[in-house]
């Protein structure tokens, strides 16, 4: 199974090799023996057991652990919880007027995002990209999910090509909008994924101090999406769902706002036999021209 994995990855980053670069120096890349991705350099990144790349420069330490993503996992992953957000993106996809789509799912932690969306779109050829800082994460998706490629990575250095991806995923996670710009073909999509003021809130409400400074944050986010990129459209979501109790408890793991959160209300809240939980998010989407 881990040999199957590891050469089933290199055959398809083999296929789609013109999208990399290196980045050490940035020149082109290729696979060779089904066992490293190398640059016209010799610079080489051999493919894990579990069939991802690490394509960073040098290792950098990230608080999002193993804990977190495999709560992430079950939440995203497993349950119903996201299940019309990925709807809506398939959807989305499902426009574009062309065969093959490549997709770039930036900050994908566990992957369970991308490979849901992917899942629904079965009727189309889609070569789906995860890249994420944290290796815990990448490690997981890879582990669970074989057909996208997983890449450990630095977003503010991607290690991709210009303009080689027709849609650029972002969902929950920081932006670096100047590299979104290089990576995403002319006239493709960038598809971002932010919280709306209730998103949530059950949650929040237990766990959160400051309620008002992160809402105004979050308007500041949209805004400053308008300002780099031609909003086609802004899509609110918003829905409730019924999570039992040891969904409740992945959701409180899966949450960095857990982190400095009083114990006894964290406790609380996860003794709950079920809870509706509040989605509350807006989809941006904007043109690269």
């Amino acid at each position: 199974m881990t040999k199957r994995k590891k050469i089933k990855s290199a055959e398809l980053v083999s296929e789609w090799s013109d999208i990399f670069r290196c980045p050490h120096c940035g020149t082109k890349m290729q696979v060779e023996a089904w066992k490293s991705l190398t640059c016209v350099h010799h610079h080489t990144f051999d493919f894990t057991k579990q069939g991802y790349l690490n394509l960073m420069k040098q290792p950098i330490k990230s608080n999002y652990d193993k804990t977190l993503f495999e709560a992430r996992q079950h939440v995203v992953g497993e349950t119903e919880l996201f299940q019309l957000l990925h709807q809506r993106i398939s959807e989305i996809l499902s426009r574009l007027n062309k065969e093959t789509i490549t997709i770039l799912d930036v900050g994908c932690g566990e992957g369970s995002h991308l490979h849901q969306i992917m899942e629904g779109r079965l009727d189309r050829s889609l070569v789906g990209i995860g890249l994420d800082i944290a290796k815990e994460g990448i490690l997981q998706a890879a582990k669970n999910y074989i057909d996208p490629i997983w890449v450990v990575g630095n977003l503010a250095n991607a290690p991709f090509q210009k303009n080689v991806f027709d849609v650029v995923i972002n969902i929950l996670s920081p932006s670096n909008y100047v590299e979104f710009k290089r990576l995403v073909a002319s006239n493709g999509l960038i598809i971002k994924v932010v919280p709306r003021n209730n998103y949530l809130s059950e949650l929040r409400e237990v766990l959160m101090k400051s309620e008002k400074r992160e809402m105004n944050n979050k308007d500041e986010v949209v805004s400053l999406f308008q300002d780099h990129f031609e909003t086609t459209k802004r899509i609110p979501l918003t829905y409730r769902h019924k999570l039992n109790q040891t969904v409740l408890h992945d959701l409180v793991r899966m949450t960095p706002l857990a982190w400095s959160a009083d114990p006894k209300r964290i406790q609380s809240f996860t003794e709950q036999e079920s809870a509706e939980i509040t989605i509350d998010l807006d989809i941006l989407i904007g043109r690269n021209n």
